[in-house]
């Protein structure tokens, strides 16, 4: 299970996963739509109609969520949680991904910390301490996700693993302390395809489904 979108190398693996998938992908910063104290939605669960009807209206709905060789994981995740929906997992997974970058672009990794696992956090907060001491600002935006579907899940001792292929477009540029622009570009996006992996242990109440893996998606 494999998950995106970094300049500086750090020691620890994952750190290098997460700067090769991550730092080059920098763009226009884009402020959260909500306080930092509000956690990410759960990846599961029943959007209300409103919402459902609003992405009815912004979405090809002719498109699947999923890659058929997920189909057996899905079904074996939704027959142990059948809150489970791969149309409202997708849809929350893409949330969390736009917050999670936000959050790293940022700087500051303490409104996403909770649904982040331990070993991806630290390798975010090695990237952005990197980040940093070499005097540099990301000035990130997130301009689309052309496309977010699930390319493999399954279940292993009682827990759930899912990852979203994620087609989108960055905006990305990096500054130095005084604020000048020493990469990227303000007025052209960058595509990235990235691969995260969210897990869940199926056995507990928490709704909530935690990133433990990013990955540049093949």
């Amino acid at each position: 299970m494999t998950g995106i979108i970094i300049f500086a190398l750090v020691a620890l693996f994952l750190g290098l996963r997460l700067y090769s998938v991550l730092g080059k992908r920098t763009g226009h910063e884009q402020t959260f739509g909500k306080p930092e104290s509000t956690p990410l939605p759960p990846l599961s669960g029943v959007k209300n109609a409103e919402d459902q009807l609003e992405r009815a209206r912004q979405t090809d709905q002719s498109v699947p969520s999923y890659e058929p060789h997920a189909d057996m994981g899905l079904r074996a995740i939704a027959a142990a949680d059948r809150s489970f929906s791969p149309d409202g997992f997708v849809e929350g997974a893409s949330q969390a991904y736009r917050m999670i970058l936000e959050a790293y672009w940022k700087g500051d990794m303490s409104s996403v910390s909770d649904f982040v696992a331990d070993d991806v956090k630290e390798a975010f907060s090695d990237a952005i301490t990197a980040r940093e001491e070499a005097g540099e600002v990301l000035d990130n935006r997130l301009i689309a996700i052309e496309r977010a579907v699930i390319s493999s899940a399954m279940v292993e001792d009682g827990m759930a693993r899912v990852t979203v292929r994620f087609d989108a477009d960055i905006a990305a540029v990096t500054r130095n302390k005084d604020g000048a622009v020493i990469a990227g570009s303000l007025s052209d996006a960058v595509p990235t395809h990235d691969a995260w992996t969210f897990s869940r242990a199926l056995r507990t109440t928490d709704p909530n489904w935690i990133l433990t893996d990013t990955d540049e998606a093949s």
